[in-house]
Parts: structure tokens; sequence; C-alpha cells
């Protein structure tokens, strides 16, 4: 079972995106904001981090730098779930170093087919 670390400061966000991975039988883990989110992938191994952009304290964007400088974090997917969603935004947080960019809002299926793919691809051989 894949363990998944999810960033978001929303408390409705962040039970809607646990129930929905926990629903599709990922073992999740959740904190409020962009430095709760450094500090728990740097104490705990996560198979994908998913985070909002704008958060308190520290900035999606600024979390996924701050864990893409890590050599540890070379090959852990990140993905954005932002209602941020122009193009400037999501070419931000590519550049930023992201996997994947979701738009909310979401479909729960869509946000589980999402991680399922990434995921597979993630696993596959390089």
């Amino acid at each position: 079972m894949a363990k998944i670390l999810i960033a978001e400061d929303e408390p409705d966000i962040r039970e809607l995106i646990e129930l929905s991975l926990g629903y599709g039988g990922y073992e999740v883990a959740a904190a409020r904001d962009g430095q709760e989110a450094v500090e728990m992938a740097l104490t705990d191994s996560y198979d994908l981090i998913m985070m909002d952009v704008r958060m308190p304290r520290m900035t999606g964007y600024e979390a996924c730098r701050a864990l893409k400088k890590r050599p540890e974090f070379s090959d852990i997917p990140i993905v954005f779930v932002s209602a941020k969603g122009q193009d400037k935004d999501i070419k931000e947080g590519m550049a930023a170093g992201a996997t994947a960019y979701i738009v909310k809002p979401f479909e729960p299926e869509q946000l589980l087919q999402k991680v399922k793919e990434i995921l597979a691809e993630a696993s596959k051989p390089r």
C-alpha cells in the first residue's frame, strides 16, 4: 500500500483528500502547511506528496523546492492540488519540481485515477 503525504491548510479540503485517498486504499498522513509537510517528509518516507500552493508559513512551491533540493526526494513524485490553475501557476509548479498539477475543484474519482497513474509511472524501472 502506497503512503501519501498531503499538505493542505483548508480543513474541509484536507479531509476530502484524506477520505478519497483512504477510500482508494492508500495510507495517508496530513500536514496543515508547507513547513509541516517538509518536516514530516524528512522524518518518514512517502511514495507521493500532494500539496496546495497557497499555505501559511511556507507555500507549496517553497516546500517542493526545499524537498527537491535533497537527493532522497529526487524520485518522489510531488503533485500540486490548487485552485491557482492559470498557465503561469502550473508552469511555476512544474518548474519547482512537481510531477503533476491538479486544479481545484476536482472529482474524488479524478484525483484517485491521477494518483494511481503517477504511482504506476514512478514505480517503473528507470
